[in-house]
């Protein structure tokens, strides 16, 4: 079964593509080996080797091998590397940037990203998303996570709206907008805890 196009951006392959890209594009003083990349995007092992070897032959990112682990990086050199960048930040990069700034989140059970942004990346076509949407299950407190969507704000060049719901009111459905919002596509920004 051939793959869909993804409506995030139809000029990559898959969102695995995109994922990967995106990792190292937005983290490009650093080297990830094939697990690592694999972890982080969530995708088959295979998938990931067959993905990264493309970029590798292209020229796109580089490798290198310590011992038995290949590393990978982004070739800052390759006369691609900035539109490259500048595409992936504006599609994939709300998912990897906030991955990273939930992370670091105190009392986070789960995160997602919700609305359009979400519903583009599961491949329901549409208008590029002008914002992201993004739902925190948990105790944090609400100054760190607007501090967290300000600082996404800055890097995205976009606005990034965060919601806070109890664990309780996720797990019972509690309100018109949890109903709601489980009722949609939604993308998860950590090893949750509490399922959608």
């Amino acid at each position: 079964m051939k793959a869909r196009v993804p409506a995030l951006t139809p000029l990559l392959r898959s969102n695995a593509q995109g994922d990967i890209l995106a990792l190292l594009f937005m983290n490009e003083d650093q080297e990830f080996s094939l697990a690592d990349i694999t972890r982080r995007v969530d995708a088959l092992p295979a998938t990931v080797h067959r993905e990264v070897q493309r970029l590798v032959d292209s020229g796109v990112v580089l490798d290198r091998f310590v011992g038995r682990s290949r590393l990978i990086r982004t070739n800052v050199e390759h006369e691609f590397h900035r539109p490259l960048s500048d595409l992936l930040l504006a599609s994939y990069g709300p998912k990897v940037l906030l991955q990273d700034l939930v992370a670091t989140l105190p009392g986070v059970e789960a995160a997602y990203i919700y609305g359009s942004w979400a519903a583009r990346y599961l491949g329901e076509n549409g208008p590029v998303p002008r914002d992201v949407d993004v739902l925190i299950v948990g105790t944090t407190g609400r100054d760190l996570i607007e501090d967290m969507a300000r600082l996404a704000e800055a890097r995205l060049g976009r606005e990034v709206n965060a919601t806070r719901v109890s664990p309780d009111d996720w797990a019972q459905a509690g309100s018109a907008f949890v109903t709601t919002i489980r009722s949609r596509p939604l993308v998860a920004l950590s090893q949750t805890k509490a399922t959608p």
